[in-house]
């Protein structure tokens, strides 16, 4: 990082803030002013460099080791581009203080992440949400060197209130937050470009989409209209949003070696909340420092070290039994309910019924329910058409939106996974877990093991 105002080791000319300039492997050069650089330099911000943006993805794709320490950066600079594109357009003028707000809030969007967060709190339903997490706002934006560098500015405490949303936007802000976390915003167009990138994957997106965005009636919009008719081309371009979207999706957020590794670390935590885990100690971790604490400090339990074990030397669980939505929509809601929602521990139950027929540890098995919705957010997205006319994105008379609509939908899968030393038994295993869960296998038989 270095001065971008001034020769070096010249200080910057009087009342002129001084500014740093990063190298990004993603946006090349990225500039930050002074206040934003106060926030970067927290201890807050800086556990972010040892939180994987992508969990346990690194385990499939071994470059994805990008953190939410980049991806914060990322995102306040890509929010400074799409601020700066609405106000060229000459439609609509942030403040001052509004601009330098939702700058602060895309650097801080991210800070309430534990390690491997989105397995515990999203997959196995161990923890509330990040972003809803009132304590880990609390403890995160409150009584802590972040909290007091934001307290120390009105564009800081505005950012707090974007950052929390349990916080309303005032009405007609509700732009403010959007910017930074809404459905196509400064946050997915990062995660877009380093996602692909990192896992080694060649899906782009064109800058132009940073033109379409416009502010109206208080929310973030995309213009799709030039001189009042409909672009065709504007929709082919935000629709290719959507596609990157879902193949982020298809190949690397549900892979399903990926699901091992997240069911395989939410189960060690699952042995340590038993023995006394406490949500406030994820908060202080990063990702090797939470292997190496559950080890050290939890490792008394023979169950948990073999699962910490086997993750740390890549033995991955391995598919036994799945289900997708061939069965139907109704079995999808019962099995949504029973294993992902984990009413009455129906989850944790099955898990052990499969084990004794196995004649196994509850721990040997695993099961994964994805959510009913799978929902396309980003479809969503409120756009202007022809004439000025409103509608969201699903709104559209668009076969392409559709299809990969319901395509994000279909990835909803089942799984089942037994320990390596259970591998060699994969028939039974699924004999076994099509008796638990009540439907026919429809993992073939040349796909049971593979990773």
């Amino acid at each position: 990082m270095r001065s971008s105002d001034s020769p070096a080791g010249a200080p910057p000319p009087s009342g002129i803030p001084q500014s740093k300039r990063l190298r990004d492997a993603v946006h090349k050069d990225i500039r930050l002013s002074e206040p934003e650089l106060r926030v970067i330099d927290t201890p807050q911000m800086q556990r972010l460099r040892g939180i994987r943006q992508l969990g346990a993805a690194y385990y499939v794709y071994p470059s994805a080791q990008h953190t939410r320490f980049e991806h914060s950066v990322g995102t306040c600079w890509t929010a400074k581009e799409i601020v700066s594109h609405i106000e060229s357009a000459g439609a609509f003028r942030f403040s001052d203080v509004e601009q330098q707000a939702i700058f602060l809030a895309s650097l801080a969007h991210d800070v309430t992440h534990i390690p491997f967060g989105h397995t515990f709190e999203d997959e196995r339903k161990l923890l509330g949400r990040h972003d809803r997490s009132v304590e880990r706002f609390a403890f995160f934006l409150e009584d802590s060197e972040l909290g007091r560098v934001l307290d120390g500015s009105e564009a800081g405490q505005l950012a707090k209130e974007i950052i929390r949303p349990d916080h309303a936007m005032p009405a007609g802000k509700g732009y403010l937050r959007q910017v930074v976390s809404g459905t196509i915003c400064a946050d997915l167009l990062d995660y877009l470009k380093r996602d692909n990138y990192f896992c080694g994957l060649s899906q782009q997106y064109d800058q132009r989409v940073l033109d379409y965005f416009t502010v109206a009636d208080g929310e973030l919009m995309l213009d799709l209209q030039h001189h009042g008719l409909f672009r065709h081309d504007a929709l082919s371009e935000i629709t290719n949003l959507l596609r990157i979207r879902y193949v982020l999706s298809e190949r690397v957020y549900y892979h399903h070696a990926k699901i091992a590794c997240g069911v395989m670390i939410s189960k060690a935590i699952e042995h340590a909340m038993a023995e006394g885990l406490q949500e406030r100690e994820l908060c202080e971790l990063t990702d090797d420092a939470l292997i190496y604490h559950l080890r050290q400090r939890y490792g008394g339990d023979r169950a948990l070290r073999e699962l910490v074990d086997a993750l740390t030397a890549r033995q991955l669980y391995k598919r036994c039994y799945m289900l997708s939505r061939r069965v139907g929509e109704e079995a999808v809601r019962e099995m949504v309910r029973n294993y992902h929602l984990n009413e009455g521990n129906s989850r944790g139950k099955a898990e052990q019924r499969i084990a004794h027929e196995l004649k196994a540890e509850p721990h040997e098995v695993a099961i994964y329910c994805a959510p009913e919705e799978m929902a396309l957010k980003e479809a969503e997205m409120p756009v202007i058409l022809g004439g000025g006319e409103r509608a969201r994105l699903s709104e559209l008379n668009s076969a392409e939106i559709q299809v990969l609509k319901d395509k994000h939908r279909w990835l909803w899968r089942f799984y089942a996974f037994v320990s390596r030393r259970l591998a060699q038994h994969l028939e039974k295993a699924g004999a076994a877990c099509e008796k638990a869960v009540g439907l026919p296998n429809e993992l073939p038989a040349e796909m049971r093991g593979r990773l």
